[in-house]
């Protein structure tokens, strides 16, 4: 069975999802971004993320990848593990604004 495919962007995600990918990516995700052409045919940037239930492309551009990553949460994992860790063991259950 294929995951429905979901595109949102990032400053639109809940902090659980949020969470989720930074620990997913705990180095940053700059270098992992992918483009793609959206409905209109203009290329996006989006950094791929797949949950149990949902796979997604998070939109944001090689610029806000690198502000992200510089956030202080993202520089010590640990605080990022220890706040998340209770998230990642229960589903998401706020997919319905997916």
């Amino acid at each position: 069975m294929t995951k429905p495919r979901v595109i949102k962007d990032y400053d639109k995600l809940t902090e659980e999802l949020v969470a989720a990918i930074k620990i997913a990516y705990p180095k940053g995700f700059e270098k992992k971004l992918i483009q793609f052409k959206d409905a209109k045919g203009k290329f996006v940037s989006a950094l791929p993320f797949e949950t149990d239930d949902y796979y997604y492309l998070v939109r944001m551009t090689k610029a806000e990848a690198q502000e992200i990553g510089d956030e202080d949460d993202f520089s010590d994992q640990e605080d990022i593990s220890d706040g998340s860790q209770d998230v990642l063991e229960e589903p998401f259950e706020d997919d319905s604004e997916a």
